[in-house]
């Protein structure tokens, strides 16, 4: 229909300013990028202006799955274009401050964004299908009713109860069953990457074994080969120059062990695995941005209770699969 004026635009246009966090939140954890979560926001109001919202109640539910329609067009496109991010990542840039795609419009809310969400959820996220995103996402985290997402992804309410189990079990994995010290390495981690963002040479010093080695491999830096780097000092001095990174980078558990990983837009573009010292320090660092290691490194959401137990997922390879 024609673009509507008067009563039912202006609460039309209320509702969707009083709604716009939720509707951002819910474009955000589908999508993964802030920018695009922006551009389905304008797509969808765009198309809410030429509806016929005469039958609509729930305006808040209506608008919510209009969104969701327009991020599941773009989960579908971006899966059919079969488009692997990191093949496609240009790693002749790779090394360009901040390490942010260029399509991002403002890198300081893309890493609160993604600071809300978790890091390394965003990146578990990415690993689901566009269907199981969107059954997890909406029921999981929004107490959308199975009922009312089945339409969505045109699915028996069955069937999405299933996916959103599916993709469950992919995001909270199993609890561990071991390491007396996970705790205290937890906390290692966590604190190496809080002294990172806030540049504290003097805490990420203490954090390391004075004979630390720190090993990056060819495409972390602007070198053609890997570069090794010994002492605390001088590894907590390269720490520093990552603080732009440390923005887009969680914690997260890499292969069962607790590490670090940097997702700009939820897609993982290099980790950091620790390894420690009867001390309880750091005495090794591997930072890897190859391809064919990044994909075979099982990246894990860590339990926000965690010691009491951990989410995990499931491996990088075949996000759009």
């Amino acid at each position: 229909m024609d673009d509507f004026t008067g009563d039912t635009e202006r609460r039309l246009a209320a509702r969707f300013e009083a709604d716009r966090t939720h509707l951002t939140a819910v474009a955000h954890r589908l999508l993964g990028s802030a920018a695009e979560a922006d551009d389905a926001l304008q797509e969808a109001w765009l198309r809410a202006r030429q509806a016929d919202l005469d039958a609509v109640q729930n305006l808040t539910g209506w608008l919510t799955t209009v969104v969701t329609r327009v991020c599941l067009n773009l989960l579908r496109a971006r899966r059919n274009r079969r488009e692997d991010f990191l093949d496609a990542y240009d790693h002749d840039h790779a090394h360009d401050a901040p390490s942010v795609p260029a399509e991002a419009g403002d890198p300081a809310r893309e890493a609160l964004l993604a600071d809300e969400v978790g890091v390394a959820l965003l990146v578990v996220l990415d690993t689901l299908g566009p269907a199981e995103r969107v059954a997890f996402v909406l029921h999981d985290m929004f107490a959308v009713p199975f009922e009312e997402i089945a339409p969505l992804i045109e699915k028996t309410p069955a069937a999405t109860r299933q996916l959103a189990s599916r993709a469950r079990r992919r995001v909270q994995g199993r609890p561990p069953a071991r390491a007396a010290d996970a705790a205290r390495r937890h906390r290692a981690v966590e604190a190496f990457l809080a002294a990172t963002r806030g540049g504290d040479f003097t805490a990420l010093v203490a954090l390391l074994d004075p004979d630390v080695v720190l090993h990056a491999d060819a495409l972390v830096v602007p070198t053609p080969q890997p570069v090794t780097v010994r002492g605390a000092e001088p590894v907590a001095q390269g720490a520093m120059a990552a603080v732009a990174r440390a923005r887009f980078t969680g914690v997260a558990l890499l292969d069962g062990e607790f590490g670090l990983v940097m997702a700009p837009h939820g897609r993982p573009r290099l980790v950091l695995a620790f390894a420690f010292g009867t001390a309880g320090r750091i005495t090794r660092i591997d930072v890897v941005a190859e391809p064919e290691r990044l994909r075979g490194t099982r990246i894990a959401v860590v339990d926000p209770e965690y010691p009491a137990g951990h989410a995990e997922a499931g491996r990088t390879e075949g996000l759009d699969q």
